[in-house]
């Protein structure tokens, strides 16, 4: 029998039927890896430099960027490599770092979209409070809490699972993820107990957004300038967290590469393209370089 102290390696099988086609698969995954991180930095850039752009809901769609860079980074790097090796194996802490940096960034999507929920709300429901709600401090505690949170509770799942006996060293996916502990052949109650929690807090939050959309809708209908504002900012905002929803759904190994692609090049270009400050301020700033450089 195997346990935790003992489980130095682990092998991947996610991409067994890849091995014909590897380097096409590589090219292909690296331009999109690419393009996920051009993109990105080029809306964190840009609301960084344009100071008419640092308010609350602009900072939150920054983190929310900064989120995506930091969740595919947790799976790229490793999933190009395994594109080159014969051999798909990840270390024990590897393993568990990597399920730390992917869960912990899905964790961090789903709170940066309950802030930013949170922040529609007070802007269409209350806007003669808004910048009094919604001062510097206050939007610092938010992003503590969407940040701190996400980590401090997977840094406490992690150390659940490292403390499982394990006997196997197998995993049938593209990543280490909770397969780990199905893994482990003494008792996971604590470790599933809390997994339950913190589902329970995610459906928590699903619902504070679900009241808080329906309380916008409401006052758009009362009015034809707030259904604008409603147009302008909640929309993208609400097309990134259905696609959040509906592509965390599925466990399977498609549908997770999906997740990992999608949000992270989904939500800059949707928000850039919506948000007509953001997209005047790139197309601003896209001038300039050409300027400079003729």
């Amino acid at each position: 029998m195997e346990n935790s102290t003992q489980v130095t390696i682990f092998t991947l099988s996610g991409l067994n039927e890849s091995r014909t086609n590897k380097n096409i698969y590589f090219a292909f995954t690296l331009l999109l890896y690419l393009l996920m991180v051009i993109v990105n930095l080029a809306l964190i850039t840009t609301v960084i430099v344009e100071k008419t752009l640092h308010e609350p809901m602009y900072i939150l769609l920054c983190n929310l960027c900064v989120n995506g860079l930091y969740g595919t980074a947790g799976f790229y790097p490793k999933l190009l490599a395994d594109f080159l090796s014969d051999s798909h194996v990840i270390s024990y802490a590897g393993c568990l770092t990597q399920s730390y940096v992917i869960y912990s960034s899905v964790m961090c999507e789903i709170t940066i979209l309950t802030v930013m929920a949170y922040d529609r709300y007070v802007a269409i429901c209350r806007p003669l409070q808004y910048h009094s709600v919604m001062t510097p401090p206050t939007v610092g505690k938010l992003l503590l809490f969407a940040w701190g949170y996400p980590f401090c509770s997977i840094v406490i799942a992690i150390y659940l699972t490292y403390r499982l006996t394990l006997c196997g060293s197998h995993i049938d996916k593209l990543y280490c993820d909770v397969s780990v502990v199905k893994l482990s052949c003494s008792a996971t109650t604590l470790s599933s107990s809390f997994s339950f929690i913190l589902i329970i807090a995610q459906l928590a939050q699903a619902v504070f957004i679900i009241y808080t959309y329906t309380q916008i809708v409401r006052a758009c209908l009362k009015s034809i300038e707030q259904r604008s504002k409603f147009m302008q900012t909640c929309l993208p905002h609400l097309m990134a967290l259905i696609n959040f929803e509906t592509l965390s759904q599925s466990l399977r190994n498609i549908m997770a590469v999906e997740y990992l692609v999608i949000p992270p090049l989904f939500n800059p270009l949707v928000y850039g393209l919506k948000l007509h400050q953001i997209r005047r301020k790139v197309f601003r700033v896209c001038a300039k370089d050409k300027v400079t450089q003729m």
